[in-house]
């Protein structure tokens, strides 16, 4: 049993354990980022786009997961070094965009609107941007269009994820307790909480962890098959990259703003994302579509591409007064695209 701190080598701090890099994962990021990028310029061409968050919070449970499985098993685990780096990913990219947006918003907005900018700068500074934007309209509510933070509810489950799951299996570690059984029995009570909210308060439904966690679960649940199980997923991998595919598609074909989502429809792409990982690098999906160059360098910079765009995209709004113009919509894309590449250059990598 490890004490959960850093454990000391040849003099050196042993470090946490990191899963190989996976291109293919990246790609997949893409394919996450430029769907939820689509619909929210384009929202009648890419109608089921948004399902790109719920694809990304399957592969952040996976890596998340794996990190925290492999390194408490051999007994490297750090609450300090795993802050750090969530830390150093996570806050450079989103001050840089929270301090644009108040700049920009210095100049354009309406008093009242300001302070309400400045609320949700706040939220999303401390990761509670959900709760926030739970109590004022849903996701899919036109007044949505004309909050630049609206996006950051997603990254606040996430942060929400990553200080309750570590903490929660270094208990159940020290404990002698099974991960399988933690992860199953959150993702059960997450997936019925989500199925009974969604028929009785659906924004409620969107924006709660309790009711997201499932998903954050499910590659949670994939990871520790990859680490202790791996026999039960050596098999039929170009079966289940081909799945997998088949379920995303028809996620972005089919779920649209009028479902219930999450819901049950939400299964479609968590389930989809599931099998594209479970898969592997050396499926030919995996390998010859989602790990091209152009995939996996829209992946890269996946993160700061999320935060710029749907800022723009909202002050562009805001400015015009009325829905912009389909040419306004795609040049703001393409900054968004380039201040993404700016930001990740700066920050050597977020």
């Amino acid at each position: 049993m490890g004490k959960f701190s850093e454990v000391r080598s040849n003099g050196g701090l042993m470090h946490l354990i990191h899963s190989k890099y996976r291109a293919d994962i990246d790609g997949l990021r893409a394919l996450a980022v430029l769907s939820v990028v689509g619909y929210h310029a384009f929202p009648n061409w890419i109608m089921g786009g948004f399902i790109g968050v719920d694809i990304f919070f399957v592969i952040s449970g996976f890596l998340i997961s794996t990190i925290i499985f492999s390194s408490l098993e051999h007994d490297r685990f750090s609450f300090v070094e795993f802050y750090n780096r969530r830390i150093k990913r996570i806050f450079p990219a989103l001050i840089i965009v929270l301090v644009s947006g108040y700049a920009i918003g210095w100049f354009n907005l309406l008093p009242n609107e300001f302070k309400q900018l400045g609320k949700h700068i706040a939220a999303g500074a401390g990761f509670s941007s959900n709760f926030i934007l739970w109590n004022e309209s849903g996701y899919f509510d036109n007044v949505a269009e004309t909050k630049p933070l609206l996006h950051l509810w997603s990254l606040a489950i996430e942060e929400q994820f990553y200080i309750f799951w570590p903490l929660l299996l270094a208990f159940v570690w020290k404990r002698k307790w099974s991960f399988l059984h933690i992860t199953t029995i959150i993702a059960v009570v997450s997936f019925a909480a989500n199925i009974y909210l969604i028929s009785k308060d659906q924004t409620a439904a969107f924006y709660w962890p309790i009711s997201r966690f499932w998903e954050l679960m499910t590659g949670g649940f994939l990871a520790y098959i990859v680490l202790n199980k791996p026999e039960l997923n050596n098999n039929y991998k170009n079966i289940q990259s081909a799945v997998g595919a088949a379920l995303l598609a028809l996620s972005l074909i089919y779920i649209n703003r009028y479902c219930k989502f999450p819901g049950w429809w939400a299964l479609l792409p968590t389930v989809g994302t599931f099998f594209i990982i479970s898969a592997g690098p050396t499926a030919w999906i995996n390998n010859k579509c989602l790990s091209n160059k152009i995939l996996v360098w829209f992946g890269i910079i996946s993160y700061p591409l999320y935060l710029w765009h749907w800022s723009l995209l909202s002050f562009v709004r805001i400015v015009k007064g009325t829905v912009p113009t389909v040419e306004m919509r795609a040049a703001t894309i393409f900054i968004s695209i380039i201040l993404a590449w700016i930001t990740y250059i700066l920050i050597a990598g977020c």
